[in-house]
């Protein structure tokens, strides 16, 4: 059935949420903080800032208040940067209808608090259920209609058969899930993988290397969704596995780009330069560490990304010493 919904956050991926809903025919409104995306939506039907060469739903509207997309809104979908997310969620949530439910569509570890961003959510706009949105979902092709299958986490079934029914289309496919931990720390901690991947890269190395990261970094993602009361299973799914091999091998990998970037020897400040998107993976990778030391989980791949990006560790000395790692069984 058709509904009035919000979507907060005019980069690629809330963009081409906003664009699937509209489709989906409801009434969508696309809150951003740049004019000229409001704008462009409005007249051109496009963003060409975040989503170039898209052609978005003509129904599809953008406003830069965001008390006023929304306003009778029964679903909020949050898809701004994590590290501004609970100010963003914050601004406005007295102007939340009640009976709305929540989504968040940001893959991240809030930095100061490692917060999970469904927490960040719920705590700055308390009274609602929460939903979690992730999967391999490069934005540009889900506009474009290419066919794609993420992920609906929820304790609240309810909740998430919401936000399944409201996005789901021919080339959209929503699973539900419970395993909110699971879903939301394979969303972040991909990120950092592709970061890593993108590193070895930029190195020149081949596929062996890439295939050896990919999969250790996996393990390393599922002993920390363990520890944290995720599902083991759920590594093996869309928000885990597949999310990894898409975001570590895609040529439109933000994370991916940086590293190969910094792999073939550009300072993680050059890497960053003159981009309006924002690369999770760099955010992510010292929230990633912080939480695995909170918790004494351990994490080689993600340490080694962490020193290579603010401890100046030379890449290629980082790969010697993940190879010269102590023996081990491949299971723990």
């Amino acid at each position: 059935m058709p509904m009035r919904c919000a979507v907060i956050g005019g980069g690629a991926w809330g963009t081409a949420i906003a664009d699937r809903l509209a489709r989906n025919g409801h009434h969508t409104v696309l809150w951003a903080r740049e004019d000229d995306v409001v704008d462009a939506v409005n007249t051109r039907h496009e963003n060409p800032r975040f989503l170039a060469n898209i052609a978005l739903a003509p129904s599809l509207t953008a406003s830069t208040d965001m008390a006023a997309a929304l306003h009778g809104a029964r679903l909020v979908v949050y898809a701004a940067p994590s590290h501004v997310l609970r100010p963003v969620v914050a601004r406005c949530a007295q102007s939340i209808e009640p009976q709305a439910v929540l989504s968040v569509a940001t893959k991240g570890i809030e930095r100061e608090t490692l917060a999970l961003m469904t927490d960040v959510v719920a705590q700055a706009a308390p009274g609602h259920p929460v939903v979690a949105v992730s999967g391999p979902s490069f934005a540009a092709e889900v506009a474009q209609g290419q066919p794609t299958a993420v992920v609906a986490a929820c304790a609240d079934h309810a909740a998430a058969r919401r936000v399944q029914g409201a996005m789901s289309a021919n080339a959209f496919r929503v699973y539900t899930s419970d395993d909110v931990v699971g879903v939301e720390l394979g969303g972040a901690l991909k990120n950092v993988m592709a970061v890593a991947t993108g590193i070895l890269d930029g190195l020149g190395l081949g596929f062996n290397p890439r295939a050896a990261l990919m999969t250790r970094g996996l393990a390393e993602m599922t002993r920390l969704g363990v520890a944290l009361g995720a599902k083991p299973d759920t590594f093996a799914g869309l928000a885990g596995l597949g999310d990894l091999v898409l975001t570590c091998t895609g040529a439109l990998s933000r994370n991916r780009a940086v590293g190969v970037a910094i792999g073939q020897g550009q300072s993680l400040d050059q890497a960053l330069a003159g981009k309006d998107s924002v690369a999770e993976g760099v955010l992510n990778t010292q929230s990633a560490k912080a939480l695995a030391d909170k918790v004494g989980v351990e994490m080689p791949i993600i340490d080694a990304t962490y020193r290579i990006l603010f401890q100046n560790w030379a890449p290629r000395d980082a790969v010697a010493e993940l190879m010269a790692r102590e023996l081990r069984p491949e299971r723990d």
